[in-house]
């Protein structure tokens, strides 16, 4: 689960922008001033829905086909993206420590080149994952 893709219904706000609902997860809602911004809070709202129940151990539904949903007058469906990999680098940077063995040359060709282990660690495991998608 790297990508997914869920509709969402943008509704017209009277007092302009727009309220957003995702039909196949409830709990979801959010509000924006603009398209721009309903979009960006829609992603936010998706992420945390999303991150709640995988959390909770609860079931991430599948997302429903955009011609499934039904529109009423001044609302439109909207596909909006969600990431897990970067939203869990936006949301969660705490840090958590790592023993790890390595050669004894490894650490010291490493030592003299002024290498940040940690930093070399992350890159690597960056560079695994994105590999893997």
């Amino acid at each position: 689960m790297q990508k997914l893709f869920y509709p969402a219904v943008f509704h017209t706000a009277e007092e302009g922008g727009f309220w957003i609902t995702f039909p196949d997860l409830p709990e979801c809602m959010t509000q924006g001033d603009d398209m721009q911004n309903a979009y960006e809070m829609a992603v936010d709202a998706l992420g945390l829905a999303i991150t709640s129940r995988k959390k909770e151990g609860q079931k991430i539904p599948a997302p429903s086909q955009p011609y499934e949903i039904m529109l009423s007058s001044g609302e439109c469906c909207v596909i909006v993206e969600f990431d897990m990999l970067a939203y869990q680098k936006r949301t969660n940077s705490k840090a958590v420590k790592k023993t790890l063995t390595i050669p004894e040359w490894l650490n010291e060709e490493a030592l003299s080149l002024g290498l940040n282990f940690s930093q070399v660690l992350q890159e690597a495991l960056l560079q695994k994952i994105n590999a893997s998608l």
